[in-house]
């Protein structure tokens, strides 16, 4: 039950959605259990045969079609697996990015062809999809991007490199931003998949150490006369890979303010059960008036941010979610998740700074949120521009 006391909205009481939601919570209890999940910290990446377990539960695909082998679902189905993963605690398994971003570019912009030949094999985690957009050299600028994916023979040649991949060293199937036309700067930009086990010049680089997020394999990638076939190139003609980019960047700053939002009813939950029971000067923390006033104040911006996310699904599942409002969403509920899991942090005291308290790795983990997917500063130009 979230502490935030928000009625579900009306697109998500369905009973089919109630019946999924339990189901995807009873998977994560079974499969993903607290000694599983610290396994993966350690070992700085999730099992890979998580992923097949998650395909023969039908989490794969939540929102594909059933003629390419998903589930038949929606934009809802997807909502309620990010929330079950910030519930059960499920650290590092990157199956949203896999469902609800890469799944909808080959969706969207796909041929039959593409479609056909990847879709049902990422329903069954045959296939673990990243997107390859960040470099060295170029983040939020996409235009800078130095990858090259030219025309040789009946196919393409793939150089360059990436960096912080979400998935990379899992990951048998890249989408990779690149240049087509370097000449022709935004409008040179195609998206080109990789299937990195029929490749050769493909290398994975390292695991990279991080300052959070252990469990998720976030990596370099290299790309060396990479050679794809001409029908790797998605969609039918060069040059669409910005505008397909554009077209789908909403969805995903959507889901990055909906964990954000579950980060932070996760946090006032385990915050609120902790002051409860920990006692200093003879009395319980919840009962001092700085720990009443500072967790009203929290609940009452979560609230907020709540209701603002809520309104921004109902909006996607109408098909009109704008860049503008998804960066709002995605800007705003990031920073505020910083703020008011630093400030359930402070309540915790010094065991707010132990590892072995899910604080502390919420803590380490969200910094990224106002990172990725654009930071958040790229956000409010966006906004900016609507002026």
């Amino acid at each position: 039950m979230s502490v935030l006391n928000v009625e579900r909205p009306d697109f998500m009481q369905d009973e089919e959605i109630r019946m999924f939601e339990d189901s995807v919570g009873k998977f994560f209890q079974q499969h993903a259990p607290p000694e599983r999940v610290e396994k993966w910290r350690a070992q700085k990446q999730v099992d890979r045969e998580m992923w097949n377990e998650a395909g023969e539960a039908g989490l794969l695909n939540l929102s594909m079609p059933e003629e390419y082998g998903g589930m038949g679902g929606d934009y809802r189905h997807e909502v309620v697996l990010m929330e079950q993963l910030a519930k059960n605690g499920v650290e590092g398994f990157g199956i949203s990015l896999h469902n609800a971003i890469v799944a909808p570019y080959i969706l969207h912009y796909g041929t039959e062809e593409q479609k056909k030949r990847w879709l049902p094999r990422m329903a069954t985690g045959e296939l673990v999809t990243a997107i390859a957009m960040t470099e060295p050299g170029a983040g939020s600028d996409l235009q800078g991007i130095k990858t090259t994916a030219k025309r040789s023979g009946n196919g393409y040649v793939i150089n360059g490199s990436k960096t912080f991949i979400t998935n990379g060293q899992t990951a048998n199937l890249i989408c990779v931003v690149a240049k087509t036309d370097p000449a022709k700067g935004a409008k040179g930009v195609s998206l080109v998949f990789v299937e990195t086990d029929e490749v050769e010049g493909f290398e994975r680089g390292r695991n990279l150490k991080k300052m959070g997020q252990d469990a998720q394999d976030t990596s370099e990638l290299f790309f060396n006369e990479v050679k794809v076939p001409a029908e790797n190139l998605l969609g039918t003609e060069e040059g669409q890979g910005f505008i397909q980019l554009m077209g789908q960047l909403p969805q995903e700053r959507l889901n990055i303010a909906i964990q954000a939002i579950n980060t932070m009813d996760k946090a006032l939950e385990l915050t609120i059960d902790y002051v409860k029971q920990r006692q200093a000067f003879g009395k319980r923390i919840i009962d001092f008036q700085n720990t009443q006033f500072v967790l009203a104040e929290c609940k009452t911006e979560a609230t907020v941010a709540r209701v603002f996310v809520d309104h921004c699904m109902r909006v996607h599942l109408q098909g009109k979610l704008d860049a503008a409002t998804a960066s709002m969403a995605k800007y705003w509920t990031t920073d505020l998740e910083g703020k008011i899991v630093d400030r359930c942090l402070q309540l915790f005291g010094g065991y707010g700074f132990m590892d072995e308290y899910p604080i502390s790795r919420m803590y380490r983990d969200i910094r990224i949120q106002r990172i990725y997917g654009g930071a958040n500063e790229i956000m409010k130009l966006l906004i900016a521009r609507t002026l």
